[in-house]
């Protein structure tokens, strides 16, 4: 598939048939968001693929899934065939930045203004995305904020910290929402050179 036509058709999906995923599918793209970048080449991300049911569903419990179906929805975590869990380690990017050949830089303790571990987080999950969608298959995210106790159910030690879940299977249709319906005109959020600025 053309770079383009995986951009192009990348959206969040809620709703994925629980037909399973192959292994060596979900190898491949848990392992494209371990080659995304990372500050200092710091690789302080990690990913848990989870595709035990038991696992999947106490997971989903954990989400209040239960209240979402309650809601109307078609349930969404249980039923995914896939997680993939993008996790990340401060501490990992605290001792790069305390080598030698860093010794010059800022450190995140003494001047990021951004976390970049965090950003680095991000640039996994969207590999992730991506590839989901250059596999054939579809992709959702839940941040961790929702799924309390999300850490412990999969183990994490207490220096890596769960970004959230992405579900991995073949799209279902979706109920509509409001949220499918919002967007703002992309011209109105790309600027030249500087804020507000047109292209030439």
């Amino acid at each position: 598939m053309e770079f383009s036509d995986v951009v192009g058709r990348r959206r969040m999906v809620r709703n994925h048939l629980p037909d399973p995923i192959e292994d060596v599918v979900l190898d491949r793209i848990a392992n494209a968001g371990l080659t995304a970048p990372s500050a200092g080449n710091s690789q302080g991300q990690s990913v848990v693929v989870v595709t035990d049911a038991t696992l999947r569903t106490r997971i989903a419990e954990l989400a209040g899934e239960p209240g979402y179906v309650e809601r109307g929805f078609d349930p969404w975590l249980s039923t995914a065939p896939a997680h993939i869990i993008i996790c990340v380690s401060a501490s990992r990017y605290h001792e790069r930045y305390g080598r030698p050949d860093k010794a010059n830089a800022t450190t995140p303790r003494t001047g990021w203004d951004v976390p970049y571990w965090w950003v680095d987080a991000g640039a996994s999950l969207m590999a992730i995305l991506l590839a989901a969608v250059d596999e054939g298959l579809s992709a959702g995210f839940l941040g961790a904020h929702a799924i309390p106790g999300l850490a412990h159910a999969i183990g994490l030690p207490d220096d890596e910290k769960p970004i959230g879940v992405t579900t991995v299977g073949r799209p279902a249709p979706d109920r509509h929402t409001h949220s499918m319906d919002l967007g703002r005109d992309r011209s109105a959020r790309l600027h030249w050179q500087s804020w507000g600025g047109a292209k030439r």
